[in-house]
């Protein structure tokens, strides 16, 4: 942590220079990543439970170097850069990154061989090649008809240049020898990203991959004596930035980069502990990296692999699966014919808790009705994110194809998924809907719907907005909120946010809507300043932000002020947090909380109790410079008193965990809940919070309940 320097009010409105503290935004983000691999040490979690964030972690950290440790490296190649907020230069945040990486993939590797271990112990084995002799017959058989075919030795020659390696697969580094005296030589041998990583020996025991290839590479090199082989991994710079006011065709220009982002700068080494220095050097030379980017990692090299162990169908080795519930005002008749959704919105507005209230049974019941209604005339939505399967797209193309119009914004800029998002453009173009690629310089990131529909002598509104995507499979295992709603001033605002996004409206005013980069950042930091001027009048001030990262340094001062002026801060925040709360007399009232458990926690939430009238939002933002000035989002007042008291109690939830909660304290660094209040002599039980959660979600007429309405892995959303 250091100290960022901003601007700070005096008397008669002018600023004087003030120093606010700032956590590293980067090391913040690797202390995320390290609480998503407590829960893989957690014993009290199942063992597939624990292999699942295993792989997670393993996920994460390759996402953070293609994207974050790649843009600190090209700053250090360009000498050029500006400091981070918290003064670092981008060569010395690498430094800082590098260690920081190095001591956490030690204690993954520590786990992975415990969970590996432990998981033996349940009959669920992943073992050595060389440790069961027994099966190497009927592995060569397997190799020779199953993986030898689509095997291609690159060896290293006059004529033959160090070959390309893309990104994130696995390789083996093989050195091979003349038996007649000739001097070694270096091929490369990729391993097949098409097959499984792990191979099936017997009942729930595999062996790696790369090790049934090791095993036989005398049938890749015959008449050659193979003197080595060791599995290494390269991490490239998959970012990538279009010149859009340049771009003649925005889908083309992507394409073309997306083709390009196998190429990108190599960022990463990762080299089994074992290799040799010699052949380290020979790789590390070979992509253009030095000492500093190699990670040798003890034992299995890319635990993404035990994403194919955690979903194995072992339930009790497993987390009881959770049957999202339908809410009661949407409750199919008892003929089974589906609720009216429409009539349902006309009796009030519909708060939906994903994914504990059902995703299909409300948000997919919406769009469906609205495609196969005879009186709808309209559907707009975008789409950042959706899965390969999703019926919410078969929908939208049906409806097109009966005539209605369907407007989609599809964000084809969304990190990772720009090729499937191109893809269902197409698709919905083809079927007669109007689509719209996003705006020149930002990127769509808004989660919005809006049916309109012919009621007696005139149109109604009816409008869907969340805090998360248009995605079935996320909405299965992401915590995200729902809007369902027919007001008046939030289907008009929807209405001039779709001709923003799709015209050249030059929109800058909504009625009840904060939209980025418009008005969200100085309606935000208006609600924070007001909560200060509550407080200093004397009255009780408390401001509530739950999101999945704040680093940005405006609003960051804007909540240092207000907690000095005496407004009680509670932050709940999933990853990145650079804000830096219990420090004397700067922010002794902030408090930042994290959760991480089974589900994603993906919900934003921002309540201010104005003086007694508490004002509670959602949305789509977090409270990032890149979310609050680079992006369209959406940010929606929730006014329903029965909505509002749910979100009251989900927060009170979340602030009452002592099960799945981190604090950060003073000293900048995170602790678990449980541990503080143990040596403070306050724990309290998880069957309290149990009880407590099961409150916050009863639904009448609810199957089941969960047991914590709470939880927090992926950084990426």
């Amino acid at each position: 942590m250091t100290t960022l320097r901003v601007r700070s009010p005096r008397a008669g409105g002018r600023r004087r220079p003030a120093v606010l503290p700032y956590i590293n935004r980067e090391l913040s983000w690797l202390d995320f990543n390290a609480r998503v691999l407590h829960e893989a040490r957690d014993e009290r979690n199942p063992l597939l439970e624990r292999a699942k964030f295993l792989a997670i972690f393993a996920s994460n950290l390759d996402e953070f170097f293609q994207v974050r440790v790649s843009g600190l490296m090209e700053q250090v190649a360009s000498a050029g850069g500006k400091r981070s907020p918290d003064g670092r230069t981008a060569a010395e945040q690498l430094a800082a990154i590098r260690a920081r990486v190095h001591g956490l993939g030690l204690e993954h590797a520590r786990l992975v061989a415990m969970v590996r271990a432990a998981l033996a112990a349940e009959g669920v084995a992943v073992v050595d090649h060389a440790a069961i002799p027994e099966h190497h017959a009927r592995l060569r058989e397997r190799y020779l008809e199953e993986i030898f075919p689509v095997l291609t030795p690159l060896a290293v020659a006059p004529g033959h240049p160090f070959p390309y390696i893309s990104t994130l697969s696995l390789s083996l580094a093989v050195v091979v020898r003349d038996p007649d005296g000739g001097e070694e030589r270096f091929a490369r041998v990729k391993v097949p990203q098409i097959l499984p990583r792990l191979v099936a020996v017997d009942a729930h025991a595999y062996v790696p991959l790369e090790q049934v290839i090791a095993a036989n590479l005398d049938v890749l090199f015959p008449g050659l004596e193979i003197v080595e082989s060791h599995p290494f991994r390269v991490t490239r710079d998959a970012d990538f930035d279009i010149e859009e006011d340049e771009a003649g065709d925005l889908v083309s220009a992507i394409e073309q980069e997306l083709r390009r982002r196998r190429f990108g700068s190599a960022v990463r080494l990762e080299v089994e502990d074992g290799m040799p220095d010699g052949v380290r050097d020979f790789i590390l030379d070979g992509i253009g990296l030095g000492p500093d980017d190699l990670y040798a990692v003890p034992g299995i090299l890319d635990a993404t692999c035990f994403w194919q162990l955690a979903t194995l169908d072992l339930p009790e080795l497993r987390d009881p699966p959770w049957t999202p519930v339908v809410p009661a005002r949407l409750t199919p008749h008892d003929d089974g014919e589906g609720a009216d959704v429409f009539a349902a919105i006309r009796q009030g507005d519909i708060l939906v808790h994903h994914p504990y209230e059902s995703f299909g049974a409300s948000v997919e019941r919406f769009i469906a009705q609205a495609a196969d209604d005879p009186d709808v005339l309209t559907i707009k939505m975008t789409l950042y994110r959706t899965s390969g399967d999703s019926p919410i797209v078969r929908d939208l193309i049906r409806a097109a194809e009966q005539g209605k119009q369907v407007v989609v914004l599809v964000e084809i800029k969304a990190r990772f998924d720009e090729e499937a998002n191109i893809v269902w453009a197409r698709k919905l173009e083809q079927a007669g809907a109007h689509v719209v690629y996003g705006l020149v310089g930002l990127k769509t990131h808004s989660k919005i719907s809006l049916v309109v529909r012919r009621e007696g002598s005139g149109l109604r509104r009816y409008v869907h907005l969340g805090t998360g995507n248009y995605n079935p499979k996320t909405a299965r295992i992401y915590i995200d909120l729902g809007l369902l709603t027919c007001r008046p001033e939030l289907g008009a605002d929807a209405t001039d946010l779709f001709n923003y996004l799709t015209g050249l409206s030059r929109q800058h005013q909504f009625r009840r809507l904060l939209v980025a980069p418009v008005s969200l950042r100085p309606r935000l930091r208006e609600l924070i300043e007001r909560e200060g001027e509550h407080a200093r009048a004397g009255r009780t001030a408390r401001i509530v932000v739950k999101c999945n990262a704040i680093v940005d340094p405006e609003l960051m001062e804007a909540l240092y002020r207000a907690g000095q002026a005496g407004v009680e801060i509670e932050c709940i925040i999933r990853g990145i947090c650079s804000l830096h709360p219990g420090m004397p007399g700067v922010s002794d009232r902030i408090r930042v909380r994290s959760i991480v458990g089974e589900f994603l926690e993906h919900s934003r939430i921002y309540g201010f109790l104005n003086g007694g009238r508490q004002e509670w939002y959602t949305g789509s933002a977090d409270l990032m410079e890149r979310n609050l000035d680079r992006r369209i989002e959406a940010v929606f007042p929730i006014e329903d008193l029965e909505a509002q008291a749910r979100l009251a109690e989900i927060v009170k939830v979340m602030l009452a965990d002592d099960r799945r909660s981190w604090q950060l304290g003073a000293d900048a660094t995170w602790r678990r809940t449980e541990e503080i209040n143990a040596a403070a002599g306050t724990i309290d039980t998880f069957a309290t919070l149990k009880e407590r959660a099961e409150r916050a979600l009863v639904v009448a007429h609810e199957p089941r309940r969960p047991t914590s309405p709470v939880g927090s892995l992926d950084p990426r959303a």
